[in-house]
């Protein structure tokens, strides 16, 4: 997933205050919104709410709909690794939505049907903004805040430069046993992981003593 940053600039300018912009347009400022959607649904809002916009026809009110995610690498417990993508921010995902200009408020305001498409898909909770009233939308409604173009730089450009991450389902503290090995059978107590290098440490009790044992990813199982 990439975005740039130009792409920002030739949208808009920013002033700092996050509502008095001037855009190229007097009409439509389109920005990025984040939304609160249900644990481990990130992927099916996201293929629900493109679905929802082809059929509304709405690509020109609901621009983007994205997953920031850095790549990864999993480690199995056979020692073989598997390249993954871990989600930067679990239980949200961000939608580049157009905003139109209120002359009654003088503000900008999201697009309404934009709006409601994206609250009415299955999963979603809610947009991240502020709590407040407002009419025909009852008590407690929450308005949308735009990103800063900043923020969704930043969150983007982490997403292409961020270096695979190693990660395996093991930590410090957790009992373990060796499965081979001159120490086979040998029960004992993690106390140090090395992804990058597959290997771990632990406190094994070798001729009545706690000795600390470097070992592969492979040679062991976690103990539940």
């Amino acid at each position: 997933m990439t975005y740039s940053s130009d792409e920002f600039q030739n949208e808009m300018s920013f002033d700092g205050q996050g509502e008095t912009e001037t855009a190229v347009s007097t009409t439509v400022s389109p920005r990025w919104y984040a939304i609160q959607v249900a644990s481990g649904c990130e992927k099916r809002v996201k293929a629900n709410l493109e679905q929802r916009i082809q059929t509304l026809d709405v690509a020109d009110k609901i621009l983007q709909v994205e997953i920031p995610q850095t790549p990864a690498v999993k480690v199995r417990k056979d020692g073989s690794r598997q390249t993954t993508e871990e989600k930067v921010f679990p239980g949200y995902v961000l939608v580049r939505v157009t905003r139109v200009w209120s002359e009654q408020r003088q503000q900008w305001e999201m697009d309404d049907e934009a709006w409601l498409i994206v609250k009415n898909t299955p999963n979603v909770i809610n947009f991240v903004g502020a709590e407040q009233r407002r009419p025909g939308r009852g008590r407690g409604h929450v308005k949308p805040m735009p990103l800063s173009p900043s923020e969704v730089e930043r969150i983007f450009k982490e997403t292409r430069e961020q270096e695979p991450v190693v990660k395996i389902d093991m930590a410090s503290g957790d009992k373990i046993l060796v499965l081979s090995g001159p120490f086979k059978d040998f029960e004992g107590e993690v106390i140090e992981v090395s992804p990058e290098r597959s290997k771990l440490k632990a406190l094994l009790s070798i001729f009545g003593r706690d000795t600390p044992v470097e070992l592969e990813f492979n040679q062991v199982q976690k103990q539940s």
